[in-house]
């Protein structure tokens, strides 16, 4: 190695020293910004698009919107969820399938959301809570559908009313 190339390999290494210390010096005087995390849980909020664990809303009077067509199932990619149903039958002599359970393993889910982009009814959502550390993993799995929960009936379909242009 040459003399020359010995002092120039020297200020490189020197440049790249400098650009580092730089950055280390702006970042030493920058404010600092510190969640105080769990002390303000009450207050904290979570981002939209955040996907922290599946729930199925009811309504005040604990009815859904699954229909217990088990799509959700059919694309989970690893088996996360579990649809039971039953067939009961109506007033009208026909038999239609009824959500009996609807189960779903927080441990394994991949929090891909297949599951709730081809829900053709809407009856599944993933919420914003974050904290699901627990001791075994038999908390993990939880069943969606409220103990005496219902399916909510159809809103009746809106008649097109005609509108009379003028002539």
């Amino acid at each position: 190695m040459t003399f020359s190339k010995y002092i120039y390999s020297w200020f490189t290494g020197l440049k790249s020293l400098v650009t580092g210390l730089k950055v280390t010096i702006r970042e030493f005087f920058r404010p600092k910004v510190t969640e105080r995390y769990p002390e303000n849980r009450a207050t904290l909020v979570m981002f939209d698009r955040f996907r922290g664990e599946l729930i199925m809303p009811h309504d005040e009077n604990n009815q859904h919107a699954c229909t217990a067509c088990g799509i959700c199932m059919m694309n989970c990619p690893n088996g996360t969820i579990r649809v039971i149903s039953k067939t009961e039958t109506t007033e009208d002599g026909k038999t239609k399938k009824v959500l009996d359970r609807h189960e779903y393993d927080l441990g394994q889910c991949t929090f891909c959301n297949l599951c709730v982009l081809t829900c053709p009814s809407h009856a599944i959502i993933f919420s914003t809570t974050f904290e699901n550390a627990v001791y075994t993993r038999s908390k993990l799995q939880k069943v969606l559908n409220r103990e005496g929960s219902s399916l909510r009936p159809k809103a009746p379909a809106k008649e097109l009313q005609s509108t009379d242009s003028p002539k």
